[in-house]
């Protein structure tokens, strides 16, 4: 059993800065990307950012330079920078991974964890 367990939500200001992450665990063989999602009331869940094992990066246009994404391939996780907030920032974030286990791929995701920007 795989699971994702994200961390470092919780309520930021305007312009402010807050740092999630999220470890992958269980019997992993191989892991080919892990990012983030986010999803707002009313909303679609939308790609934030990704990371590919091979290091490529996406970023959805809304926080490009303003969000940065990195990994610890060693353990399994995945964080996002989170600077210069907005309020429409607002939402849950999902973590993601696409990977391998004994029972084949699976594209797994974590509980959610709420980031409230506002002052």
């Amino acid at each position: 059993q795989v699971q994702l367990v994200e961390s470092g939500g919780g309520l930021g200001q305007p312009g402010g800065s807050l740092r999630l992450s999220c470890v992958a665990s269980g019997n992993i063989f191989s892991v080919n990307a892990m990012g983030w999602y986010r999803q707002a009331p009313g909303k679609q869940r939308e790609l934030v950012a990704n990371l590919r094992f091979v290091g490529e990066t996406n970023y959805s246009n809304s926080v490009k330079g303003r969000f940065t994404i990195s990994r610890d391939n060693a353990k399994n996780t995945v964080y996002l920078q989170m600077n210069s907030l907005k309020p429409e920032d607002t939402a849950v974030y999902y973590c993601h991974a696409d990977l391998y286990t004994d029972s084949g791929y699976l594209s797994a995701w974590g509980q959610g964890t709420q980031v409230t920007v506002s002052s």
